[in-house]
């Protein structure tokens, strides 16, 4: 059955550097939509840079310049680190856009109407020097628990999060004056009338999640689900679309995750397309909606969204599939821009190559468990896996010396085939069961079984002593063999498979082996891969 597919991938925040760390997270996403493309599935993969909130204005503050050109600063080098990386977005946007705006304020007064947004007056934190309630990262507070001194919205010392009630006394971070306790009113989104179907959802999905994704749900459910906020007192954002809210704004929270449904309407305007035969429940089971982000944004993905979509109209499809990754780790520590170990992508996609970085990022990507990676592990990736085994068993047998860029046409050895079609099929359990490590391995498994198959027909011998038959045949098993991986590898490394495909004039439109056999003169294929030296890393 062919399906309407979401891959939605997480929104990058638009106050830092984009990093090896943040690409471990959402490369996944390009290989769920590549895979479902060549299945013949009908997908739509977007995301976007998140543009509204806090540490955004504090930075145009700090640089004395302006939230729109921190925004548009980041919002390019991200969309062209993603492009140099080949990931296949259908849209790529910002929440920073008209249309997204719009979008967002037609959800919030369809939820104001059906009675899940309401108001509320409660006590808060006010600066009288700044003259504005201060929230989060802008208060300064001891943390109850540890007493360490930390910014308001998660202690740095104990990782505990801080209540509504905790921040009530602190100072303010913007000109360190005392807070002092008000009342006011803001706009919540009813979280809490939706715990039965939030619960229904999880035992629903559970089975589909990675443990670190069911376990955090979890225990979110166990505690009970509390109603958010859905303003706040913010001068950049989207305008709440009611009066008498003139002075705030939306809160990020709820405006980020609509970004899935507003990229994807904005996706399908352009395109023809009606958004809806993407997000509404045809109950066939032809939707399917995966969700691409870090193990730190968990709830918003598995709860918070899934509760808006079910509020905002009862027939939406809610995402069944959360893909949510550990950290990836440099030499043993979290990547961080401030101790400048984070490997930055502006840098990176410079000086080497996409498709190897994409393998790097998948073959050690933190699946289950938080991963450690350092450049040796890149080096020897690249030389070992990618350049020793994949591009020389390329190479070797497409620059035979007395082929002549001509590849034979033979019989393609059974047990060859066999494996292939095997291949294939482990292939597409692992990336359904969203196991990507193990789908790469079992990928290199048949590049190392080719290489085997290689070297004990020796094609050399075959061809010095004039054996035509058994020469073309193992020449032709070996061209199929490249022509398959080149399907099979298209989701990890598509540029690489992009020229093999051109190369053996032939075209990846499904996923299933393709009966490749030579005959033709396809001249002489450039090596695709160059080794990396310890001065390439300097």
């Amino acid at each position: 059955m062919t399906k309407k597919v979401v891959v939605g991938v997480a929104w990058t925040y638009a106050n830092s550097d984009i990093h090896l760390g943040h690409i471990s997270a959402y490369i996944s996403g390009d290989v769920l939509a590549r895979y479902h493309r060549l299945k013949g599935d009908d997908v739509c993969m977007v995301s976007g840079t998140d543009c509204h909130g806090t540490p955004i204005t504090e930075r145009a503050l700090k640089e004395n310049t302006t939230p729109e050109k921190i925004v548009e600063h980041y919002h390019n080098q991200y969309s062209e680190v993603f492009k140099q990386l080949g990931f296949s977005y259908d849209c790529y946007t910002k929440t920073a856009s008209p249309y997204h705006h719009e979008k967002v304020k037609e959800m919030i007064k369809t939820l104001y109407d059906k009675g899940f947004i309401y108001s509320k007056t409660e006590q808060a934190s006010y600066c009288p020097n700044c003259k504005k309630f201060v929230y989060d990262r802008e208060v300064e507070v001891v943390c109850p628990k540890c007493e360490g001194v930390s910014k308001g919205d998660q202690c740095d010392h104990c990782g505990y999060v801080f209540q509504t009630q905790d921040l009530l006394k602190g100072k303010c971070r913007i000109c360190g004056s005392r807070t002092e306790i008000k009342d006011n009113t803001n706009l919540y989104f009813a979280l809490s009338k939706l715990e039965p179907e939030m619960k229904a959802h999880f035992e629903n999905c559970k089975d589909l999640w990675r443990k670190n994704t069911v376990n955090e749900t979890e225990k979110f459910l166990k505690e009970g689900l509390v109603d958010r906020a859905v303003t706040r007192d913010l001068s950049w954002g989207i305008d709440v679309p009611f009066s008498g809210f003139d002075d705030k704004k939306i809160y990020v929270w709820i405006d980020a995750v609509w970004g899935y449904v507003s990229a994807t309407m904005k996706y399908c305007e352009e395109n023809g397309k009606d958004w809806k035969d993407f997000w509404v429940d045809k109950k066939d089971g032809s939707n399917l909606v995966y969700l691409c982000h870090g193990k730190d944004n968990i709830v918003f993905h598995t709860i918070i969204f899934p509760a808006l979509l079910k509020a905002f109209d009862d027939k939406m499809f809610l995402p069944n599939v959360c893909v949510s990754t550990e950290f990836l780790n440099v030499n043993g520590e979290k990547m961080s821009k401030s101790k400048g170990n984070g490997l930055l992508m502006i840098d990176m996609i410079k000086k080497f190559d996409p498709d190897s970085l994409r393998m790097f990022v998948v073959a050690n990507g933190p699946e289950k468990r938080d991963s450690n990676v350092c450049l040796d592990d890149y080096q020897a990736l690249h030389n070992g896996e990618i350049v020793n085994k994949f591009a020389n068993f390329v190479n070797r047998t497409l620059n035979f010396k007395g082929l002549d860029g001509f590849v034979p046409t033979g019989i393609i050895d059974q047990e060859i085939k066999d494996l292939v079609k095997q291949t294939f099929e482990k292939v597409a359990k692992n990336i359904e069961n969203i196991g990507f490590r193990d789908a790469v391995s079992e990928i290199f498994s048949l590049v190392e079984n080719a290489n085997k198959f290689y070297d004990t027909q020796k094609p050399w011998l075959l061809f010095k002593e004039e054996d035509k038959t058994a020469f073309n045949n193992v020449m032709a098993t070996c061209a199929y063999v490249i022509a398959n991986l080149s399907v099979l590898f298209e989701p990890f490394m598509p540029f690489c498979c992009k020229k093999i495909q051109k190369h053996f004039n032939i075209c990846a439109e499904k996923w299933q082996p393709i009966d490749f056999v030579g005959g033709k003169n396809f001249g002489v294929f450039e090596t695709m891969f160059s080794r990396l030296s310890k001065e390439d890393f300097e």
